[in-house]
């Protein structure tokens, strides 16, 4: 989505008939499309091949030495069995930047293995810390691992492409999610590494920082972080808390970690005292990281998600006016392309054979009447 964003062409190769896996995750749905897959699937083509047929793998051979990037993520050495590996693309189309995502690896004890989200969360350490400190562990609210690969990935072909503007060779790109999750680790991981402190559970606050987490008001929560001993005073301050900024057990962020319990206690009993919005309004403007936390509704009225333009509204051929949330960064010298809706499976099957291929029609007509494409008719 990030590189269509960009202006980038993207062809989406799918099975014929169901196509995506994720066309079925749910409900909801937007008519008969599945809104997890419209969440994310923006700028991209459909074709619909069958890999199987020998005609199908030809297709996307043919497809590999026309374009600049392959994507894949089947498990490790399924794509070879049928002629459409790395070392099979490359002999084709030496300049391809092959990028393979996988659930750990194309190598070693765990390759075979399908990868989902919620499992490589779990496998790196992800959900042993994540959840309520005297809690179960517990899944984060989006499939943060898929993300932050999905990222990784949008570097490293950016990178790849590079890469190949230098040298005029493409390359292999080996990314996935168990890497990619444990790479996010950072100081809980460094904290083992280095001190062989186990990661543990802290619910909305901080093992290294105090006080950094959520604090129940009259009638929500506002999250407030003091990350150097400034806005430690600050924020006794506002909560009119001055014999805590002096007192000698919180005096530094050390002492405040250490003597985490009382003074979490205190803060929080004063926190209670005051409706979200009271908080807000004086927390305004003193330089103290804070902030409510929101319900989507709120999020989407929020005056800087606004501002900022973080939705992105497009036509749909089935599920007609929909939104979804955009990419997070602009730049300065050029705007993101308009988007383009997600595809039906096979939305875009005759014309990707005819304009990118230049398949003549009869040539077409066989290829769907035995089965190796197939075309959605928008009806």
């Amino acid at each position: 989505m990030n590189l269509g964003d960009l202006g980038a062409e993207v062809i989406k190769v799918e099975r014929p008939g169901a196509g995506d896996d994720t066309r079925a995750w749910g409900p909801p749905f937007a008519g008969t499309e599945s809104v997890y897959f419209l969440s994310v699937n923006r700028n991209k083509k459909s074709i619909a091949i069958n890999m199987k047929d020998s005609k199908g793998a030809k297709l996307i051979r043919e497809l590999a030495a026309v374009s600049d990037v392959f994507v894949e993520n089947y498990v490790p050495g399924k794509l070879a069995e049928i002629g459409l590996g790395y070392e099979d693309i490359q002999k084709i189309a030496p300049h391809i930047v092959y990028c393979s995502i996988t659930g750990y690896g194309q190598t070693g004890p765990m390759v075979q293995r399908g990868g989902y989200d919620s499992i490589a969360a779990a496998v790196s350490g992800l959900m042993h810390i994540t959840g309520h400190e005297d809690g179960e562990p517990v899944r984060a609210g989006v499939a943060m691992t898929d993300l932050a690969t999905g990222l990784y990935t949008y570097g490293a072909i950016m990178a790849g492409l590079l890469q190949r503007y230098k040298t005029g060779k493409g390359l292999h790109i080996d990314c996935n999610l168990l890497s990619s999750q444990v790479a996010c680790l950072t100081h809980v991981a460094a904290n083992y590494l280095n001190c062989k402190i186990e990661g543990k559970r802290w619910g909305t606050a901080h093992g290294s920082i105090v006080p950094y987490q959520a604090f129940k008001t009259k009638d929500g929560y506002i999250v407030v972080g003091a990350g150097n001993d400034q806005q430690f005073v600050t924020v006794c301050k506002i909560l009119n808390l001055p014999e805590v900024s002096k007192d000698s057990r919180y005096k530094t962020n050390t002492l405040r970690v250490e003597n985490r319990k009382e003074l979490i206690d205190i803060l929080s009993t004063r926190f209670s005292e005051k409706a979200t919005i009271e908080w807000l309004q004086l927390f305004e403007g003193s330089g103290v990281p804070y902030g409510p936390i929101n319900n989507m509704q709120q999020v989407f009225s929020d005056p800087q998600v606004l501002h900022n333009g973080l939705v992105m509204k497009m036509d749909h051929p089935t599920a007609g006016r929909i939104a979804v949330p955009g990419p997070g960064v602009r730049y300065s010298d050029f705007a993101m392309s308009h988007p383009k809706p997600p595809p039906l499976v096979g939305q875009h099957t005759v014309e990707i054979l005819k304009g990118t291929l230049g398949y003549e029609d009869d040539a077409i007509e066989e290829l769907l009447r035995t089965g190796a494409v197939a075309q959605h008719e928008v009806r």
